[in-house]
């Protein structure tokens, strides 16, 4: 079952994804996307490593221990939607909005914890997860406002 709990997520992942690339700015959205799988792959690793958590059943779990599903593609994914509906709000909209989307992303991995084998609490907790999503979200979002506002200071000068 938790397998097909896998198989969903990716194909839900998917379709999130095909319409996260509708709208322009694509450039914006692959960069928050590239962004945070790569911050998120040291967050992971070193939670898994240190056996705070673990992950059970897993895609490619003979290769990875850290659920690459779920680092990779759907906490990426939420972000880009995270930032689109954040672009033009204000620092405090931007701090609510982080807030619900972490709310919803930690609520949903309690239910997995608890009714699952996908992951496996430790020493680790839903407020861990709470805070650290809620900051690496909020950390990308802002490197997003800096990178849009060097890059429209360079067209200006151009």
């Amino acid at each position: 079952m938790d397998r097909i709990h896998l198989w969903v997520l990716l194909v839900l992942g998917l379709i999130l994804l095909v319409f996260s690339l509708r709208k322009p700015p694509i450039k914006d959205v692959i960069l928050v996307f590239l962004l945070k799988a790569y911050f998120s792959t040291f967050f992971g690793v070193i939670v898994v490593e240190k056996h705070l958590l673990d992950y059970p059943v897993r895609f490619l779990g003979q290769y990875f221990d850290t659920s690459i599903l779920f680092e990779y593609f759907l906490y990426p994914i939420m972000c880009v939607y995270f930032y689109r509906t954040s672009h033009h709000s204000s620092f405090f909209g931007i701090v609510g909005q982080c807030a619900l989307y972490t709310a919803a992303l930690t609520f949903v991995e309690v239910l997995y914890e608890k009714y699952t084998n996908l992951i496996t609490y430790h020493t680790w907790t839903w407020m861990h997860s709470f805070v650290t999503i809620f900051l690496l979200s909020f950390f990308v979002r802002m490197l997003m406002k800096l990178i849009n506002r060097w890059e429209e200071t360079v067209r200006q000068r151009s």
